[in-house]
């Protein structure tokens, strides 16, 4: 935004299924405990985060941890954060072309719209089983 570094956190499970994402001004402790708590309260508490070297995430789940007398392991490790990273350079793929944003509202909308189509391509609305519906029609019924 205007050169000003932002960051995009994402959490996707194990089988690629995007989460949650959230656009935040700093990376730090506070960021990453927002961002978790918006997670599981969306999601469920997972068991294990797979994260990269980043020592806020690390101290954003620890503090998570002591709040809510859970156990959420953490495992900090470049190759196991690669779904996060095989499914953000989608993301990545539409942004890059845009030359970046002009301010953080804007951003954050944009960001939705395009994750939102994102999870629509996965097929990660529920629907009946053996029902066959086109991201387009999802995205339409989403509209009425």
């Amino acid at each position: 935004m205007k050169g000003q570094w932002r960051y995009f956190y994402r959490a996707v499970d194990k089988e690629g299924n995007t989460i949650d994402f959230l656009l935040t001004a700093k990376r730090d402790k506070k960021a990453a405990l927002r961002f978790l708590r918006k997670a599981i309260g969306r999601s469920s508490k997972p068991g294990l985060v797979n994260i990269d070297k980043s020592g806020a995430n690390k101290a954003g789940i620890t503090d998570y941890n002591n709040e809510n007398n859970t156990r959420i392991k953490v495992r900090q490790c470049k190759y196991l954060n690669n779904v996060v990273e095989q499914d953000h350079r989608f993301i990545k793929r539409i942004t890059r072309p845009m030359l970046g944003f002009k301010n953080f509202w804007c951003a954050q909308e944009t960001l939705a719209g395009i994750e939102l189509m994102r999870m629509l391509k996965k097929r990660q609305m529920k629907k009946s089983a053996g029902d066959y519906t086109s991201p387009a029609d999802l995205f339409y019924a989403l509209a009425d």
